[in-house]
Parts: structure tokens; C-alpha cells; sequence
């Protein structure tokens, strides 16, 4: 035991050690103010939820460039010449890249009944073209009735089987044969893309879906919203529940012998799935995408090592959200602005806070860091993958990727941090870091002496302290010992409960990275009630909390930057195989979800998996599985809910300019 003297002496030394340390370090508040400062400003209703392509997103784009030029980081754009003026300054950290904001009708949109085409139906009023419809010209084409459209070998469901819906027109009900149940069993197969994706797999020329709704303005589905994951491969598009009744030649306006043919789940009433005889349609649909300005924002931090800074970390956090909802959203109805204060206003804002602490405090890093604020992230990662395959600093000189996603929301001290296993080293880093005694003098360092904080109670690890007591400091600052048990240590200064998870993919940004063979981290605090809904707002932000994770963060960059040696690059086991995902097979496909309608482009392919024995690579293009030919994610997610474990299948792959024709075997979801 420690003599009382010697207790005394030791106690002397930790008050007067801890009262330099305090007086020494900047205010906690600083910290937890800036943070609030950005976020309350990321999630106003000034940018209208931030959607990737709307003036509020560039509005962001811009206010996170002004920061990062206030820095002094240098602007991620060459440009030939010096900006003349601050907003030309400005415009030299934003990364731009193609995107859909929105669609318009076309010229020359028709829908007529007749074979002569001489009843032409009213556009906006009885039909509307779906957003993701291709264009296309039909005249003279047969009709059927297809129930709700869904096919689903899973269910053992499948509405064409009864409905010859081949080189025909398909009319379907919205919806499913569970109504507005979210939990019934057709759920995901009721989704309109994959209603689209049946119809073009049972050889339809073009789908007509029947509105819920009674007029055809009050349906989501008439609103031209564009999703940005490619074409459907036909026409599709909605038709009042009028217009429908006229074009089957229905009893009744409420269609409902139809109803009660779709809602039996059965072959029943198969003389109302034949092809309409002596009735045919013309359509000629024409529908514009829009692209709009979108951005990255990269701004570099240049390294101090003359060899080591022509080495790269990544810090990046996206900074889109869901706008006023549609897409993506969770809310009840659309229209309300999504404010996406924890995702992601409170992962930008940090990203800000690191960039100033890494510039103007302490040794600058050795290594060049690369910050960089992503948009289209809640569209697909389409800035992330972007941003991977044109890169500023170029990849193979990229030694790590830290990304932060939804941080604000701090609880229990639960911290999850994703890639652990994407590099050997990422372990001992983390925890080491998180160590009570590394948590204490962070907790010292950091100044949690503010307002914010009633009194905050240090417990130091026995082992390492020499009183071993825990140490109250007022909200004055003034440092005081007390003898209560270290069972009751202080919020701010005990280490994070983590969750650490293998693997390096998972719907944030770093998974663009490690699809690149990077290896990465991925810090969030867990999702909650207010996700993706307009409810997520900054006043339920714990700043504290996330001024603890950004001081976290910024410790692992600097112990990262020390070594000499770059993390070693490691495939992690995969988090996801066992997972419940809706469908009954697995292959072990990493999709790119931008935009495209001539195949399914992979940003990588999981070890030992179905895929990777088929041979199938990274860069590899999906254009046919399962005899089902794959323009888009939704084609192929499609394919996969026809498929079964353990059963044999050709896939088709474009590699460079090859086609190249593979067998797959998937394994069953567990």
C-alpha cells in the first residue's frame, strides 16, 4: 500500500497537474459550439434537407468549401490560376459529378385507345409517365390484366403465371394482396421497381399501373421522381382507377371484379387475365432527365514529412440527406423537410472540427490528409464511388479512409465502429486508445471544465494513477479529490462501450474505399426512431457526446500518422451472410448503385464467396443471371428472388471489352 505521506505528496502532484493541464487547454465549449454551430445550420430549414442536386445540398456544398478555405486547406481542384474572388475560391474544393435531380415530360407523350389510335386520354389528369420509365413507341398493342404484378419464386407467387403477358401491355394494381400492411409478406415484391422488373421478365412491352388513389394528382406515383438506379427497360405508367375500368371494360368504376380476382392469390378468374380481345393501345412515352450540379468538397491538409506526405488518409462524412422526403424516407407522408441533423449534419460537422484541430493544433500530421465532404450518399454512394474512381490523391498512395455517419446521437457510451478487420493493425489502435487511462487524460486535455457540465468525475486507472482516486472538477475548473468509489466515474472521461465490427463494407461511404482494397474505419452511434423521418432535428444532438468522438477520432489519426508503416490492407469477414436480407440466396456481390441501364457494375466481390468461385471481379458488369437479363440493381435484386441455393446458374459479365459467360452456384441464406 502507498504510505499516507506518500499519498499526500502524490496528491499534491495530480491537483496541481491537472489545474496546468486545465488552465492550459482551450474550453470544452469551443468544441461543442462549432459542432452545434454547423449542425444547426446543416439541418435548418434554410437548405431544405439537403437532397443531392437541390439548390439546398449546394447551398451546404458551399458553406463547407467556406470553412475549409478559412482553414487554409489547400482546394482539392487544380486550377490554372489563382481565384479572383471568394466565390471562385470557393468553387475549387467542390468535386462535381453527374446526377438526376429530376425528370420532365418530353415532347410528343401519348395515350390512346382504339386501333386507330383516335381516343387519346388526357396527360396529367387520367396517366402519367413513372419517373425511372424508358422511352418508347407502341401502337396497336394487346392488353392484359396481370392481378398486382408480383412474381416471387420465394412466395411461390407469381401473378403472370395465369397472365400471358408477353410482347402485351400489362395493367396491375399498386400495391399488394396484403393492402397497406408494411410487414406483410409481399412487401418488398409489391415494390414498383420490382413490379417493373416482373413485367419486363414476363415479356411485357410496357406496364400500366392502377392508382390507389381516386385522382391521379393526390398518388405518389404521378409525382416524376427519379431514383437514380437506372431505367426499368419499358414504359411504365400510372393510370387512374377511371381510365383503367374503361381500358377492361369493367362492370363498375371500383373495378371491383378485379379486385376480387387479384386479392384470391389464386389462378381464380383466369378469363379476366386473357388478353382483352378486339381492345388495343398506343403510347408514345418521352421522358427527360435532368442532371444538376453536384458536389464532393475536398480540401487537403498537406503533410509535414517531406517523404511521408506524398501518403494520403481520407477523412470524409457525406453531407446530403433526404430533402423534403420521396426516396428514402420513413415519414408517413412527403413534403415535411428531413433536416438529417444525425445523418449526416453531425459527421460534416465533426469533419469541420477535424480539419481545424489537425491544421491549427498541435504538430501538423506527417502524412497529407484528405478531407472530404461527400454528396449522393443516401442515393447509392454515387460521390463515394465517384470520388474512388477520380481520385485527388491518387489511391495507391491512400493508406487508410476514416468515415463518420450519423455520430450525434450518443447513448449508454455506446460507440459501434465498423472495419475493424480491414487492417491488422485497426484493433490494438482502437482499444488502445480507449483505455481509461488514455480516456482520463483526453477528458484532461480536452478541458471538460464548461458550463455545459455540472462537475465532471475522472476515474483514472488504479495502475496508473498514483492516488487511484477519482478526480471532481467543478464547472469552475477548479479541480478537487474525493474518495468516492471509482465505480461512478465521470461521462466524459470513461472509455466507450464499443461494438467493433469486421466488416469494411456497409451503407456508408467507406465501402467505396474498401471496394479499392483501402483499409477503413466507420464511426456511428446507432440508428434510432427519428432516422430518415423529419423528426431528426439538431436539438436532440448529444454535443458532448460527439465532441468526445471527434477528439476519439483525431487521437486515432495521430497515433495512425506516427508509424512509419501504412495499416496492412486485410479482407474482413463479412457481417452481412448471415443476415436477414429477403431473399434466400447469397453470392457475395458488392453492387455500384449509380445509374445505369446496360448492366449491374460491382464495386467488389466478397472472398470465398459464390462470386468470387465463380470467378467474378471486382469491376465486372452483370448484364444476365439466370436467364434474366440485368440492366439495373433492381433487375438483378429481382433475378436473386428467383433463385435458389445450391442450384447452378450462367451469369453473364462484361470485363473491359469481353463478355464472358460464368457458372454460379448460390448459397443458401442462413
Amino acid at each position: 500500500m502507498i504510505s499516507k505521506r506518500r499519498q499526500l505528496l502524490s496528491l499534491v502532484w495530480l491537483i496541481a497537474l491537472v489545474a496546468t493541464g486545465l488552465a492550459q487547454q482551450p474550453q470544452q465549449t469551443t468544441s461543442v459550439n462549432r459542432l452545434r454551430q454547423a449542425v444547426e445550420y446543416l439541418a435548418s430549414d434554410a437548405l431544405e434537407g439537403r437532397r443531392t442536386g437541390t439548390p439546398g445540398a449546394n447551398g451546404a456544398a458551399h458553406y463547407i468549401a467556406g470553412e475549409f478555405s478559412l482553414l487554409g486547406l489547400r482546394p482539392g481542384m487544380d486550377v490554372a490560376r489563382p481565384a479572383r474572388t471568394r466565390g471562385e475560391n470557393r468553387s475549387r474544393y467542390l468535386q462535381s459529378f453527374p446526377f438526376v435531380s429530376s425528370v420532365a415530360l418530353g415532347a410528343n407523350n401519348l395515350l390512346s385507345l382504339g386501333a386507330d389510335g383516335s381516343t387519346p386520354i388526357r396527360i396529367g389528369e387520367d396517366w402519367m409517365p413513372l419517373g425511372f420509365s424508358s422511352n418508347g413507341s407502341l401502337k396497336s398493342a394487346e392488353i392484359v390484366f396481370a392481378g398486382y404484378g408480383i412474381s416471387s419464386a420465394e412466395l411461390k407467387y407469381n401473378d403472370y403465371a395465369s397472365a400471358n403477358a408477353r410482347d402485351r401491355v400489362a395493367i396491375v394494381f399498386a400495391g399488394t394482396p396484403d393492402g397497406d400492411n408494411p410487414h406483410g409478406q409481399f412487401t418488398q415484391a409489391g415494390q414498383i421497381r420490382f413490379k417493373a422488373a416482373a413485367a419486363r421478365a414476363a415479356g411485357a412491352r410496357a406496364l400500366l399501373i392502377v392508382t390507389s388513389e381516386d385522382k391521379l394528382k393526390d398518388d405518389r406515383l404521378a409525382q416524376l421522381s427519379y431514383d437514380n438506379a437506372g431505367e426499368a427497360g419499358i414504359p411504365v405508367i400510372v393510370i387512374t382507377r377511371k381510365l383503367a375500368a374503361r381500358i377492361l371494360g369493367a362492370s363498375d368504376a371500383n373495378l371491383s371484379e378485379f379486385t376480387k380476382v387479384a386479392d384470391a392469390r389464386t389462378s381464380a378468374g383466369a378469363p379476366l387475365r386473357e388478353p382483352i380481345k378486339g381492345r388495343t393501345l398506343a403510347l408514345d412515352v418521352n421522358v427527360n432527365r435532368l442532371e444538376s450540379p453536384s458536389y464532393n468538397i475536398v480540401g487537403i491538409l498537406p503533410g509535414s514529412d517531406p517523404k511521408l506526405k506524398n501518403e494520403a488518409i481520407v477523412l470524409g462524412a457525406h453531407y446530403d440527406h433526404l430533402g423534403r422526403g420521396g426516396e428514402g424516407s420513413l415519414a408517413s407522408r412527403e413534403g415535411e423537410i428531413h433536416h438529417g441533423a444525425d445523418d449526416n449534419a453531425s459527421g460534416t460537422a465533426a469533419l469541420i472540427e477535424l480539419a481545424r484541430r489537425l491544421s491549427t493544433q498541435g504538430p501538423r500530421p506527417r502524412r497529407t490528409i484528405v478531407f472530404i465532404a461527400f454528396s449522393g450518399e443516401e442515393e447509392g454512394l454515387i460521390g463515394s464511388s465517384y470520388y474512388v474512381n477520380h481520385p485527388v490523391v491518387p489511391l495507391a498512395n491512400t493508406i487508410a479512409m476514416i468515415n463518420m455517419d450519423m455520430i450525434g446521437r450518443l447513448q449508454n457510451q455506446k460507440l459501434i465502429i465498423g472495419g475493424i478487420g480491414t487492417a491488422p493493425e485497426w484493433r490494438a489502435m482502437v482499444e488502445g486508445q480507449n483505455s481509461p487511462a488514455n480516456m482520463a487524460t483526453a477528458a484532461m486535455n480536452e478541458g471538460f471544465n464548461s458550463p455545459d457540465y455540472s462537475k465532471l468525475r475522472v476515474n483514472l486507472d488504479p495502475k496508473v494513477s498514483p492516488v487511484g482516486y477519482p478526480i471532481v472538477v467543478g464547472a469552475n475548473g477548479r479541480p478537487m479529490v474525493t474518495a468516492d468509489a471509482p465505480s461512478t466515474p465521470l461521462e466524459a472521461a470513461t472509455p466507450f462501450t464499443l461494438t467493433l465490427n469486421e466488416d469494411g463494407f456497409g451503407p456508408s461511404d467507406h465501402s467505396s474505399f474498401y471496394s479499392k482494397q483501402i483499409p477503413v474505419l466507420f464511426f456511428w452511434t446507432g440508428t434510432h426512431s427519428d432516422y430518415h423521418k423529419p423528426s431528426d432535428t439538431s436539438d436532440k444532438i448529444n454535443y458532448l457526446g460527439e465532441a468526445r468522438i471527434v477528439s476519439f477520432v483525431e487521437r486515432i489519426i495521430r497515433d495512425l500518422d506516427k508509424s512509419d508503416k501504412r495499416p496492412t490492407y486485410a479482407v474482413a469477414k463479412s457481417e452481412s451472410q448471415g443476415r436477414s436480407t429477403g431473399f434466400r440466396v447469397y453470392l457475395g456481390t458488392i453492387p455500384n448503385y449509380a445509374d445505369s441501364n446496360d448492366g449491374l457494375l460491382l464495386d467488389g466481390v466478397r472472398d470465398a464467396s459464390p462470386a468470387a468461385r465463380a470467378g467474378i471481379k471486382a469491376g465486372d458488369k452483370i448484364v444476365k443471371i439466370a436467364g434474366h437479363d440485368v440492366k439495373n440493381v433492381y433487375d438483378y435484386t429481382y433475378a436473386l428472388g428467383e433463385m435458389k441455393g445450391g442450384q447452378e446458374y450462367e451469369i453473364e459479365v462484361v470485363r473491359g471489352s469481353e463478355r464472358l459467360k460464368l457458372k454460379i452456384t448460390p448459397e443458401s441464406r442462413k
